[in-house]
C-alpha cells in the first residue's frame, strides 16, 4: 500500500531508539521501518526519506544505525535547541514526536519545548502515556504539546476521551492509530516448540523488560496451583531487567522471582531467559506460545507493545484489567483477571490449558482484531496524518532574518568538573592551589565544601551525570564531620592531616551549609542523600537566632527557600525565612539612602547574594515591597560595577567600596560575578523581564575576558578558574573558591539561558532598566 504520491518530502521521527532497551525505542524503530517500507517503498532503512532524532539517557552509550542523523542528550537543554536548528534547516517536511514524560529532561520533560518552540515543521505527536489525574505541570506540558501539534495520536479510545475531557484538546486534532505490529501468520503452535525443547508442553509466555510493576510473582503463585492439574505446563519469562530498575536495585527483583520459584517447588515449570530478544526470536516464542499473560499492576497503562503483539499474533491472553488490556481484550478477545488475583489467574490458565476449543476461540478473535494493527495499516494512517498536517501548516519558511537570529545564538562552554575533582581527595576539597596543582598546606574548608555540594547537585539536576555522585558523597561526609560541637556551630577549617584547626566556623560558613543542605534537599539524586541533607539542614538552621551577618542571613534564606520547595507546609522553615528576611530588610532600612541603596556602610564581597535573598524572600512571603527593594539594590550593584564601555567592573578587595568613598578597582574576585548571576536569575523569575537575562550574560562574560584587564579568568585546559584579576593581570592560582564560583555561574547559565539573540540595546548598554 503506497502513499508516496500524496505525502510530500521526507520525515523525521523523534524518540528513544534501538539499541536502547525500552518499549518506545522499539516502537520508534518499527515505525521508521514501516514508513520507509510501506509509504516510501524502500526495502531498507533510508535516512533520506525517514530519519531519526534519538534521545540518549547516557552520553555515548548507543551505537546507532545511519538512520539516526541527530542525537539529543536527555538532560542537555542546548541540544534540544540544536535539534530544532537541524530540523528547520533540513529538507524534512514533517516531524513525528514520540512522547512520554520520562524520556525528556527537565520537570515533567519540559526541556522538549526548547525544541518544539523553535520547530517550524508540521508536527504529529504520538502519546505513549496519558495520565487521568495529572499534576498541574503534567497537564500544562501535555496541553502545550497538543497546541503545537497538527495531530495527536493515541493508541486507545480511552486516550481520545481523556484528551478531550481532561486536557481540553479539540476532537478533530486527535487520531486513534493502533500500536503497530508485524503481520505474523496464524497457525498451530506445536511446530515451533521443538526449537526451545518444549515439544508437547503447553507454553505460557510473558516477555518485556522486568520490574516490580510487572507482577510476575502473581503468575508464579498461580502457576503453583496450576501444576498439580497440568504438570507439563511451562512458563517462559523472556526479557532483561529494566535498565532504570537495574541501576537502582540491580537484579534484586529477578533474584526474588527465582527464589520464589524454588520455594513454590515449580523449578521444572518456569524458564527465565535473561536477555533482550531479537525480533526474530521474539516472533518464534510468540508462535510457540499457547497462552500469553500480562499481570501488570498499573491500571492507567494506556498502551502496551507486548500486549498488542500478543493479540495481533493470535494468542489466548490472560491479563489484569489495565486500560489498554480492557480495550484490546474486550468482546471475547481475551480473559481479564483482577489485579494481584492469584486464584483468578490460576483458574483462567487452568481453563485455557485444559480446553483447546476455548483457547482457539480466543486466538481467532484476537487475530482477526489484529489485522487492523499491522504496520502496513498503521504506516498508511500516519501518512494520512502527515498529509493533513502539511495541508494545514501555516508557518512560512525561515526568512533571512530568522536565519541570522539562529546564527547569532550564544553558545556556552561545556560544564566540566575536571579541576574541581583535581582539588578533591577522599577527605574533601582543598582550599588552595599553586597554579593548577592542589595545595595541601592550607587544608580544607567547610565554606568551599558547602559550595561544592551546590555545584555537584546542580550538575546532577541539569545533566544527571553519575560522575558527580562520588564527590558529592565525599563532601557530605566532610560536612557531617564538621557538625556543631558544644558551640552549636559548624567548624570550618581542617588541616591536611584531618585535624580541625578551629572550634567554630564563621557566620558565612553557617549560612553556606544551610544553603547547600536546602539545595540538596530540593534536588537530591536519591532519597538517601535527601535524608542526609535533612540532618545537616536541621543542624545548621538551629544556630541562626544569634547570627548577625547579613551575608549569612542571605545564604540561609536561599537554603530555606529551596527547602520549602520540598516542604511548603513546614511553618518552622517559613517562619525562619521570614525572620531572617525581616532582619535583612531592616538593615536596608537603617543604612540605605537615595544615593546609597545598600545594607551596610561598605560594599564588600558576595554582594549579589543579599539582593538575591531579598528578591526570593519577597516572592516567598508575597511581600511586593521587599521584592522591589531587592531589585533596586541589584540594579544599583550592576550600575556601580559597569565600566564606560558597558563591561562588568568588579569592586576590588583592596579597600572595597565604602559609603562616601572611592571604590577599589582591584583585586577582583570570581565570587562576585557568580553572586550577581544568581541575583539576576532571581530577578528574571520575579519580573519575567528579559533584561535580566542580558545582565546574566554580561556578568558571565567577565570570566571570559570582558573585564577591566581584557583577560580570560578561565583555564580551558584545566577547566579551573584563576583566583582573581589584579592590576598586573590574573592571579594564576586556581583555588576552590574561584573554581566553584565559575562553575556555579556556568551551571546557572546552562539552567537559564535560551541562547536566543536579545535586542542589541539590552546587551550593548550594559545598564538594566529596573522597570
Amino acid at each position: 500500500m503506497k502513499h508516496r504520491k500524496s505525502l510530500e518530502g521526507s520525515l523525521a521521527v523523534i524518540g528513544t531508539y534501538v539499541p536502547r532497551q525500552c518499549g518506545i525505542a522499539t516502537f520508534t524503530h518499527d515505525l521508521v521501518s514501516a514508513l520507509t517500507h510501506h509509504v516510501y517503498g524502500r526495502p531498507e532503512l533510508a535516512p533520506e526519506v525517514v530519519s531519526v532524532v534519538a534521545l540518549n539517557d547516557r552520553d555515548g552509550e548507543y551505537q546507532y544505525g545511519s538512520e539516526v542523523e541527530f542525537q539529543i542528550g536527555q538532560h542537555r537543554k542546548e541540544e534540544y535547541r540544536s535539534a530544532a536548528d537541524f530540523l528547520n534547516n533540513s529538507e524534512i517536511a514533517g516531524v513525528c514526536l514520540q512522547h512520554e514524560y520520562g524520556i525528556f529532561g527537565g520537570d515533567c520533560g519540559e526541556y522538549l519545548f526548547e525544541l518544539l518552540d523553535r520547530l517550524r515543521k508540521p508536527l504529529v505527536t504520538t502519546l505513549h502515556s496519558i495520565i487521568s489525574e495529572p499534576s498541574k505541570k503534567q497537564q500544562e506540558v501535555l496541553q502545550r504539546i497538543g497546541q503545537q501539534s497538527s495531530s495527536v495520536v493515541v493508541m486507545a479510545e480511552r486516550g481520545r476521551v481523556l484528551l478531550e475531557q481532561r486536557y481540553g484538546l479539540p476532537p478533530d486534532k486527535i487520531r486513534l492509530i493502533h500500536h503497530g505490529v508485524p503481520d505474523l501468520p496464524f497457525g498451530d503452535t506445536e511446530p515451533f516448540k521443538a526449537r526451545f525443547g518444549l515439544s508437547g508442553r503447553p507454553i505460557i509466555l510473558t516477555f518485556g523488560l522486568l520490574g516490580p510493576g510487572k507482577s510476575i510473582e502473581t503468575v508464579l503463585d498461580a502457576l503453583a496451583r496450576v501444576v498439580p492439574d497440568n504438570p507439563n505446563v511451562a512458563y517462559v519469562v523472556l526479557g532483561v531487567t529494566h535498565p532504570a530498575i537495574k541501576r537502582e536495585s540491580g537484579e534484586s527483583y529477578r533474584l526474588s522471582l527465582e527464589r520464589r520459584v524454588v520455594e513454590l517447588g515449580i523449578q521444572e515449570n518456569v524458564i527465565f531467559h535473561n536477555r533482550f530478544a531479537s525480533f526474530r526470536d521474539l516472533c518464534a516464542y510468540l508462535q510457540a506460545a499457547d497462552i500469553y499473560v500480562t499481570p501488570y499492576r498499573e491500571r492507567e497503562q494506556i498502551t502496551s507493545g507486548t500486549l498488542a503483539l500478543a493479540v495481533a499474533s493470535g494468542k489466548a491472553v490472560v491479563s489484569t484489567p489495565y486500560w489498554y488490556a480492557e480495550e484490546l481484550l474486550g468482546d471475547g478477545r481475551g480473559r481479564l483477571v483482577g489485579f494481584d488475583d492469584v486464584d483468578g489467574f490460576a483458574d483462567a490458565i487452568n481453563d485455557l490449558v485444559s480446553n483447546e476449543g476455548q483457547r482457539d476461540t480466543l486466538r481467532r478473535a484476537a487475530y482477526a482484531f489484529g489485522r487492523d494493527m499491522t504496520w502496513a495499516r498503521v504506516a498508511a494512517q500516519y501518512s494520512d496524518a502527515f498529509v493533513h498536517a502539511q495541508s494545514a501548516a501555516s508557518s512560512p519558511k525561515l526568512d533571512v532574518l530568522d536565519r541570522q537570529r539562529i546564527a547569532l545564538r550564544l553558545s556556552l562552554p561545556e560544564a566540566r568538573l575536571d579541576h574541581l575533582l583535581r582539588l578533591t581527595d577522599d577527605t574533601g576539597i582543598l582550599q588552595h592551589a599553586v597554579h593548577s596543582m592542589p595545595g595541601r598546606r592550607h587544608g580544607y574548608s567547610t565554606d568551599d565544601t558547602a559550595r561544592a555540594v551546590v555545584v555537584c547537585t546542580m550538575m546532577w539536576s541539569l545533566f544527571h551525570d553519575d560522575r558527580v555522585l562520588r564527590p558529592l558523597e565525599t563532601y557530605l561526609a566532610y560536612l557531617f564531620d564538621a557538625r556543631p560541637t558544644a558551640s552549636g556551630r559548624f567548624r570550618n577549617f581542617m588541616s591536611y592531616d584531618r585535624r580541625w584547626v578551629d572550634t567554630e566556623g564563621s557566620d558565612d560558613c553557617q549560612g553556606r551549609v544551610l544553603w547547600a543542605a536546602g539545595y540538596l534537599i530540593a534536588h537530591a539524586p536519591d532519597e538517601t542523600m535527601r535524608k542526609l541533607a535533612g540532618e545537616l539542614f536541621e543542624s545548621a538552621a538551629a544556630s541562626f537566632e544569634h547570627i548577625d551577618s547579613p551575608r549569612s542571613w542571605s545564604f540561609a534564606i536561599l537554603g530555606l527557600h529551596y527547602f520549602l520547595r520540598q516542604a511548603d507546609d513546614c511553618p518552622d522553615a517559613r517562619n525562619r525565612l521570614e525572620m531572617l528576611a525581616r532582619r535583612l530588610d531592616g538593615m536596608f532600612a537603617r543604612h540605605a539612602t537615595e544615593e546609597w541603596p545598600w545594607y551596610e556602610e561598605v560594599v564588600t564581597y558576595d554582594n549579589g547574594r543579599l539582593a538575591q535573598a531579598l528578591i526570593i524572600a519577597g516572592l516567598q512571603l508575597n511581600d511586593e515591597a521587599m521584592k522591589e527593594r531587592g531589585l533596586r539594590t541589584l540594579h544599583w550593584l550592576l550600575e556601580v560595577q559597569t565600566a564606560g564601555d558597558g563591561h562588568l567592573s568588579i569592586i576590588g578587595n583592596e579597600g572595597w567600596y565604602p559609603v562616601k568613598g572611592e571604590r577599589a578597582r582591584f583585586d577582583q574576585l570570581p565570587l562576585e560575578p557568580a553572586s550577581l548571576i544568581g541575583a539576576c536569575k532571581a530577578a528574571y523569575r520575579a519580573t519575567d523581564n528579559p533584561v535580566w537575562l542580558a545582565q546574566m550574560r554580561r556578568c558571565f562574560q567577565w570570566y571570559l575576558g570582558k573585564n577591566d584587564g581584557g583577560l580570560s579568568l578561565v583555564d580551558f585546559k584545566t577547566r579551573g578558574c584563576y583566583d582573581g584579576l589584579t592590576a598586573e593581570g590574573v592571579n594564576r592560582n586556581q583555588g576552590a573558591e574561584s573554581t566553584v564560583s565559575w562553575l556555579l555561574s556556568l551551571l546557572t547559565m546552562h539552567e537559564m539561558q535560551t541562547g536566543e539573540a536579545l535586542p542589541g540595546s539590552l546587551i550593548r548598554s550594559g545598564r538594566p532598566d529596573p522597570g
